[in-house]
């Protein structure tokens, strides 16, 4: 079976790929959802390649190997063979991984991991808001116009927000979200901190919709304006979205 080792390889990990782009979104728990069509050409590629490698393998008889045999004090040395060394079986592992449990998309621990990262970017006016009360927003926006909006378009407004619970070492806790630019190594952390929830401490990692007003806090631009702020009228669990990552 040895001899079969890259091919099987090559046929779990483009088959791996494959599971989670053509019968599901998992793949969006890693990348953003553009990549989509690469990760199902690249999978394909893979598993015919696999396919190919072990006609290749089957139709060609298998050189001898040559082993070293032991010298007098009793050593012996030994090859790796055709197919390579049997470590090398071990990378199967990650491929077994991600074809029967894929891992769960970034969550609190991550977003905990990672100290305060803001855009660079300096105070000015924002767009209007769109018209109509509650607003969605993603928590990146708000964060942005909560932060940064010198013409405070969030006064008066109700807002949606949706993501996941994130807790303070003070008691407070948080609606987080994480960013990606293109993957998930890529992720960076926003998060609004809720005031005047009547609901009792939910979980970390809840997927809740709090719908609330602004909190003015801190002068704006400066490290005492974030996080900033959201009075919660509501706060209602919700499922996790598909693709539960935020867009720069």
């Amino acid at each position: 079976m040895r001899r079969y080792g890259p091919a099987a390889l090559l046929l779990l990990t483009g088959g791996a790929v494959l599971r989670i782009t053509l019968f599901g979104d998992l793949y969006l728990r890693y990348v953003q959802a553009g990549l989509r069509p690469y990760l199902i050409v690249s999978g394909v590629a893979l598993v015919l390649l696999g396919l190919v490698t072990a006609v290749l393998r089957h139709r060609t008889p298998g050189p001898h190997e040559d082993v070293h045999h032991g010298d007098d004090e009793g050593h012996e040395g030994h090859s790796h063979g055709p197919a390579g060394p049997r470590v090398a079986w071990l990378l199967t592992l990650p491929a077994l991984a991600l074809l029967l449990f894929p891992p769960p998309a970034l969550g609190s621990y991550s977003a905990g991991r990672e100290a305060a990262q803001r855009a660079a970017q300096g105070v000015g006016a924002f767009p209007a808001l769109p018209a109509g009360n509650p607003v969605e927003l993603t928590v990146a926006e708000f964060s942005s116009r909560a932060i940064y909006d010198s013409g405070r378009s969030l006064k008066g407004r109700t807002v949606r927000l949706t993501g996941f619970v994130t807790h303070g070492d003070d008691g407070t806790w948080y609606v987080t979200r994480l960013v990606v630019t293109c993957c998930a190594a890529d992720a960076t952390t926003g998060k609004v901190e809720i005031r005047d929830a009547d609901d009792d401490v939910l979980p970390a990692d809840t997927w809740v919709t709090v719908i609330g007003t602004w909190r003015p806090k801190g002068r704006l631009g400066s490290d005492a304006a974030w996080p900033p702020v959201l009075d919660a009228a509501t706060v209602t669990r919700v499922k996790q979205p598909a693709d539960p990552y935020e867009k720069p």
